[in-house]
């Protein structure tokens, strides 16, 4: 579900010599479990300066920045929502400061000149040439208004071929599914390929090619978009059957995609849910918190607090509403001392933060989001697979609700299987706790990727 992003933006007025800094400065964030590339491009605007910033890693570009404090010799970023803070001072032609979040300090050095980061490992990751056809192409949606950018493979130019299109996770994402340096959409697109199956990936709306913004977008949004990948591609004349494969929230959007859609001839879930939103975040807490060794009366007070933050969610009849009870419940928390404000935040800086997460038209709809509802209507065929180990998505509670909602369907055709020792990301791993994601090389266990080829080619080669 939600993976780590790190979102800046910069506050204050422009001061003197705001010359001196303007320009694009690039930065590498080491947070020991991986390193980030971080550009902030900074301009002189009638107003005062005005930056906007790029996290290269992530694809996530042109993020607008609020404003920019410098005096000359000391640069000052940040942004309430995410609780970061960065402060760094002019030394020849670099800034070395330090970069701060949820009560975690790193240092970070801004150049002029564009860093090397470490490159990790990732064996699995599909190189150049390849025994296949690759286009790019561009995906209109007119619903919204935008285009998306993607990549359409196929095991040859010539031939007909059922085809996949592959649907991301939460959080701005790329065609490739980037994380961590992982690209799990090209590791699947690549061994479709090499067994006779197509496939159609693109990035998110407003992430890296594609138009349109991502922050506003609601999981139905992103389905709109889903949608008008299917359409899209039901014009290619290289392509018989079409189905969706969805990684985690994109494993609540195929469903919502089937469940109207004739067009649709299979879906796969991976990592997908089948219970409320508000119960996924809550349990998935729960088990990251326990696996990394929480204490249980912690664990406890957690869970309540943020079960009666979504409560306040699921009760309010417009955001005006939730806002003005949301305030009032953290600084009630803050008060009794359930809460503490991290490390290098204000009490107001804090409060704004929790105010943005939980009150963004992304969260306040999925808190409230039953993929039951749309499993129920879905007459193709499914797959669905998880990890034992999937902490973000537990298999324990999804794939029983994922079953119990197609059996309502009448659906005949599912094919449900837990995968031992995986995690969210479908790697081979210890604990399954986020941070194993970026140490392990391992980018999807092949066995999974032999389980989707088999799967689909059972039904439709040709």
């Amino acid at each position: 579900m939600k993976y780590i992003m790190i979102l800046v933006a910069v506050f204050g007025v422009g001061m003197a010599e705001a010359q001196d800094v303007t320009g694009t400065w690039h930065g590498i964030l080491d947070v020991k479990v991986m390193q980030l590339r971080l550009d902030f491009h900074i301009n002189m605007a009638d107003s005062g300066l005005t930056s906007t910033m790029d996290s290269p890693d992530q694809g996530v570009n042109g993020i607008e920045v609020t404003s920019t404090v410098w005096d000359g010799s000391q640069l000052t970023l940040s942004i309430a929502s995410t609780g970061i803070k960065y402060t760094g001072t002019l030394k020849g032609d670099s800034i070395e400061g330090t970069f701060q979040q949820g009560g975690q300090s790193f240092a970070l050095t801004l150049t002029r000149e564009q860093g090397e980061k470490k490159v990790l490992p990732r064996p699995q990751t599909p190189v150049k040439p390849f025994p296949y056809y690759t286009e790019e192409v561009s995906i209109p949606n007119p619903e919204a208004g935008i285009k998306l950018a993607g990549t359409l493979t196929l095991p040859d130019a010539k031939g007909k071929y059922p085809a996949v299109i592959m649907i991301t996770g939460s959080g701005p994402q790329d065609r490739d599914e980037m994380i961590f340096e992982h690209r799990p959409f090209a590791v699947i697109a690549d061994h479709l390929a090499r067994n006779g199956i197509a496939s159609l990936r693109y990035d998110d709306r407003g992430t890296a090619a594609s138009g349109g913004d991502f922050q506003a977008g609601t999981t139905l949004d992103f389905a709109s978009d889903a949608a008008s990948a299917v359409a899209w591609l039901k014009t290619r004349k290289e392509i018989t059957e079409i189905g969706l494969i969805g990684h985690s929230e994109g494993g609540i959007i195929a469903p919502i995609v089937a469940a109207t859609n004739p067009d649709v001839d299979f879906i796969i879930l991976l990592a997908g849910t089948g219970v409320l939103g508000e119960k996924v975040l809550l349990v998935q807490q729960e088990e990251i918190m326990r696996a990394s060794g929480e204490d249980e009366a912690e664990i406890k007070k957690e869970m309540l607090i943020n079960s009666q933050a979504f409560e306040l969610v699921k009760q309010a009849t417009s955001v005006d509403e939730l806002k003005l009870q949301l305030q009032k419940y953290i600084e009630e928390t803050l008060d009794n001392g359930s809460v503490e404000i991290p490390e290098g935040l204000t009490r107001e800086e804090f409060v704004q933060a929790q105010l943005a997460g939980i009150c963004s038209p992304w969260m306040i709809g999925f808190l409230k989001l039953d993929p039951a509802d749309y499993l129920k209507k879905v007459k193709c065929p499914v797959l669905a697979l998880n990890g034992d180990k999937d902490l973000q998505v537990s298999s324990k509670i999804n794939l029983p609700a994922i079953s119990a909602a197609l059996a309502q369907a009448g659906n005949k055709d599912v094919t449900t299987r837990e995968f031992p020792g995986l995690n969210h990301l479908f790697q081979e791993c210890k604990t399954g706790v986020p941070d194993e994601y970026v140490t392990i090389e391992q980018t999807i266990a092949p066995v999974v990727l032999d389980e989707i080829s088999a799967w689909i080619s059972s039904r439709y080669k040709h």
